[in-house]
C-alpha cells in the first residue's frame, strides 16, 4: 500500500513537470504568432502569483485611499473622539437625572411625612464633576 501511494505521488509530480507547448496562431493564415513552453507547475505558479498580486493591490487600494471610509465600522479619528465625548456626556447626564429623581423622591417623602431615612445632613456625598476633555 505504501509503495502504491509513493508511486502515485511520484506520478503526480512527473505530470506537473511535463512540458507542453502553447501555440497562438492566426486563424486566417494559420501563421504561428507566438508559442510558449509551459508545464502545469509553471501555470499553477503564475496563477497563484497573479492571485496574490491582485489581493495585495486590492488591499492596498482600500487601506491607503479614501475607499476605507466606505467599510462599515471604519471611521476617522475626529468622529471617534466626538463619539467618545458624546457618550461620556450622556453618561454624566444620566447620573445627574438619577440623582435629581432621588432628591425629588426624598423631598416628596419629607413633605408627606413618610421619610424614614437619616435626618443628619452632614453625611451628604457630593458627586465629583468629570472635567475630562475627550
Amino acid at each position: 500500500m505504501a509503495k502504491k501511494g509513493k508511486k502515485n505521488n511520484r506520478r503526480n509530480l512527473e505530470k506537473l513537470s511535463h512540458k507542453y507547448r502553447l501555440v497562438i496562431m492566426n486563424d486566417d493564415t494559420y501563421e504561428e504568432v507566438t508559442s510558449f513552453k509551459l508545464s502545469r507547475m509553471s501555470v499553477y505558479i503564475a496563477l497563484s502569483t497573479l492571485f496574490v498580486l491582485l489581493v495585495a493591490i486590492t488591499v492596498a487600494t482600500i487601506v491607503f485611499t479614501p475607499l476605507r471610509y466606505y467599510i462599515p465600522g471604519y471611521g476617522d479619528l475626529k468622529q471617534r473622539k466626538e463619539f467618545i465625548h458624546l457618550k461620556m456626556r450622556a453618561d454624566s447626564l444620566e447620573t445627574a437625572i438619577n440623582q435629581r429623581d432621588l432628591y425629588l423622591k426624598n423631598i416628596k417623602q419629607v413633605i408627606n411625612g413618610d421619610f424614614t431615612g437619616q435626618l443628619d445632613t452632614t453625611i451628604l456625598k457630593v458627586p465629583k464633576v468629570d472635567n475630562s476633555t475627550y
